[in-house]
């Protein structure tokens, strides 16, 4: 029997090789050509179009709506993974603040509406339902303002907040401040939820690290609405600073009580006028936040030098052109949530939801917005923002904003 030489064996290996690649290349190709572009980008959301989260969640829902608008008025986003702009469907539900409402709405939409993306309704509360849902469903939870610390684990890889940093972290410029400029009588009052709990965890843990005791400590439930006793217990211990830890239901109701009061502090603190100034100022007036101090957010905070997006100035003019009204913080939330989807979208090899999140590595830390640095933690927590401290200043007849502390 005649052998076959080696070299020869060799260059039908080689032969038989190439004619392989070449025929997983086409079917390659063939699978490429039968997956075919969606027709439409469908996002699932909630707000409250009534309750006591509806100051805060319509406006995100407007920010995240007006994004849309602009989409799809230039044809769609661009889409990586089908190399072309493919327009936005929004699918959005009324919760009406209520948790249990929101729970059965968000399986709605990922489970009936079976939507390519899902975004949760402003503040830590309503996005609390949807965090183990869409863990359970393996469907990546793109969170704008739901800042609870508990939220984010190392198990679970289907979340990503975008437009504030975890409100563990809030408090981190305000506890410096407060010991830089010798306040030794501290007196602090917070809701019962993840989003103020954190907070104040933060802060009693660097006052106690500063060798600070509060004089007063006090929890409340999320749904206080009259602070009357409370100021008088807090007046009866001689604070100097005084912390109030809630969102602008609390906020409102606690500024009228110390003015109803007659109470002075040296230094009075809540967080929502930083977010919802002309909304406070509404309430409780000029005089009423004139001297209090807050975290101070965009638009009050006011960044034009981004590398995506619009600056603040321009997305002021083209919101208020869009809306005919005013933005404020969250109307910038839900924006900045539509830009990191975007982005997403630029970015990602397909929709599957890990393909998604890996997407929203690849410009973590190198995207700077009107809302600032968009960074995550392994976890999908946001670290690139931080919050200052501001006061607010008497100026004519309205308010102006001065920072007086800043990391």
């Amino acid at each position: 029997m005649m052998k076959t030489p080696f070299r020869v064996l060799s260059r039908i290996a080689v032969s038989g090789l190439i004619a392989s690649a070449m025929t997983l290349s086409g079917l390659a190709a063939a699978n490429a050509a039968s997956t075919k572009a969606p027709k439409q980008i469908t996002i699932g959301t909630l707000y409250a179009g009534s309750g006591s989260f509806a100051d805060s969640s319509l406006p995100q829902y407007d920010g995240l709506k007006f994004w849309v608008n602009q989409m799809n008025a230039k044809g769609g986003v661009y889409v990586k993974a089908y190399h072309k702009k493919i327009p936005l469907k929004l699918i959005a539900y009324n919760d009406q603040s209520s948790s249990t409402t929101a729970a059965t709405q968000y399986n709605q939409l990922i489970t009936q509406n079976k939507v390519n993306l899902l975004v949760s309704d402003f503040g830590s509360v309503l996005t609390s339902v949807a965090v183990p849902i869409a863990q359970e469903h393996k469907m990546l939870l793109i969170d704008p303002t739901g800042t609870g610390g508990s939220f984010f684990t190392p198990n679970n890889p289907y979340i990503a907040l975008t437009s504030l940093p975890t409100s563990g972290v809030w408090p981190t410029s305000l506890a410096d401040y407060l010991i830089k400029n010798h306040y030794k009588r501290v007196a602090l009052i917070y809701d019962q939820n993840d989003f103020d709990q954190s907070q104040a965890t933060t802060l009693l843990a660097k006052l106690k690290n500063a060798k600070i005791t509060p004089v007063y400590n006090n929890s409340v439930p999320t749904s206080t609405s009259n602070y009357s006793v409370l100021i008088h217990s807090i007046m009866a211990t001689n604070p100097d600073a005084v912390i109030e830890f809630g969102y602008n239901t609390n906020d409102i109701p606690f500024l009228q009580s110390v003015s109803a009061s007659g109470a002075h502090f040296k230094m009075l603190f809540t967080i929502f006028p930083g977010q919802l100034l002309s909304n406070i100022e509404q309430n409780v007036g000029v005089s009423g936040l004139a001297g209090t101090y807050t975290y101070p957010t965009p638009p009050l905070l006011v960044y034009n030098k981004v590398n995506y997006g619009l600056g603040m100035n321009a997305f002021t003019k083209e919101f208020q052109k869009s809306t005919h009204s005013a933005p404020n913080f969250l109307d910038v939330a839900g924006y900045n949530a539509g830009l990191v989807i975007q982005k997403t979208l630029e970015n990602t090899t397909g929709l599957g939801q890990l393909q998604l999140r890996k997407a929203l590595y690849t410009f973590s830390g190198k995207m700077f917005t009107l809302d600032g640095l968009f960074k995550l933690s392994p976890t999908g927590a946001q670290i690139g923002e931080t919050l200052p401290v501001a006061q607010l200043i008497k100026s004519g007849n309205g308010l102006k904003v001065k920072v007086v502390y800043s990391k």
